[in-house]
């Protein structure tokens, strides 16, 4: 992966680690349509104005819109209710936890979307260093919440692998500012019945207006922006292996901010988590390349001779 690769990566890794405690202390005072409202009306109100700037948004929907409305439903609209609606009773670390198998889910699910690049041991072994370091710190975590919040975040893991093989296989030309901004109005004019239906009675306290205020603009506008060059930079499968780097950001963040202690455990998950994103990030090794025929029996010299083999 390139320099610029890895940057979007490590970026990624630690914009969509923080969201899980954001939205926690969101849930707390607000519904989880109000939480999904407020962050695509900030990330589109932000976006919009520099994705008209750009020219074209209207050819670019009309042309693309069957996909881009996949991937609003499958990567906006569905999964941030269905995670949002989980953390009111799961733990912010939890749910980071369980969405680490999106990796996983998007090696199987692209051989649907015709992604074809050959995984190979090394990657494979990335993948494997990478589950069993989310298996590290998804065990002492899985406390709390039932069976609906669990399927919940299953939905949320697969909409999550999903959606970006849509986007590198039938959205790569569109300028990430064209979809995301059109994408994140829909998902905002969705919700904005339910979050008016919702919406709470008093103003929130200010740790949940600036845990807003974060995940709109920070975790939604800059993100999504970030994460869609790093599909078309790395491609979807290895964009998706952030989601093994998130955990161990919602972990550390829960260190930080709620007083949890680092375990050796932990310390051993976050080197494999960090093992496995490099592996599992790799390019897959270049085909030797056999030389190709003459179809006469004359070759050319550099001297601009002509000699037969």
């Amino acid at each position: 992966m390139t320099a610029r690769g890895w940057f979007l990566f490590s970026l990624m890794g630690v914009i969509w680690g923080i969201p899980y405690l954001l939205i926690k202390v969101a849930v707390d005072e607000v519904s989880p349509s109000t939480v999904v409202f407020t962050r695509c009306a900030l990330g589109a109100a932000l976006l919009l104005p520099f994705a008209l700037r750009q020219g074209g948004l209207g050819g670019t929907v009309r042309s693309h819109w069957k996909p881009m409305l996949a991937f609003a439903v499958i990567e906006i609209i569905g999964p941030w209710w269905t995670l949002t609606d989980a953390e009111r009773h799961l733990s912010s670390s939890t749910a980071g936890l369980l969405i680490a198998g999106v990796p996983i889910v998007g090696v199987v699910l692209a051989r649907f979307f015709g992604e074809t690049e050959r995984l190979g041991p090394r990657r494979v072994t990335g993948l494997a260093l990478g589950l069993s370091g989310v298996a590290f710190l998804t065990v002492p975590h899985l406390t709390g919440g039932d069976a609906r919040s669990l399927a919940e975040v299953l939905l949320t893991v697969v909409g999550y692998a999903t959606a970006p093989l849509i986007a590198a296989r039938h959205l790569r030309d569109v300028p990430s500012l064209h979809l995301t901004a059109p994408c994140l109005a829909l998902a905002a004019l969705v919700y904005a019945p339910a979050a008016a239906l919702t919406a709470p009675s008093t103003l929130p306290s200010t740790e949940v207006l600036l845990s807003l205020l974060a995940l709109g603009v920070v975790c939604t506008a800059v993100a999504f922006v970030a994460f869609l060059e790093l599909i078309k930079e790395a491609g979807p499968t290895r964009a998706t292996v952030i989601t093994y780097v998130n955990p161990a950001v919602a972990v550390a963040a829960g260190a930080v901010f709620l007083d949890e202690h680092l375990t050796t455990t932990i310390a051993v998950a976050f080197a494999l988590i960090l093992a496995g994103s490099v592996l599992a990030t790799a390019a897959a090794p270049r085909r030797p390349t056999r030389p190709v025929p003459w179809s006469t029996r004359q070759t050319s010299r550099a001297d601009g001779r002509v000699e037969s083999p």
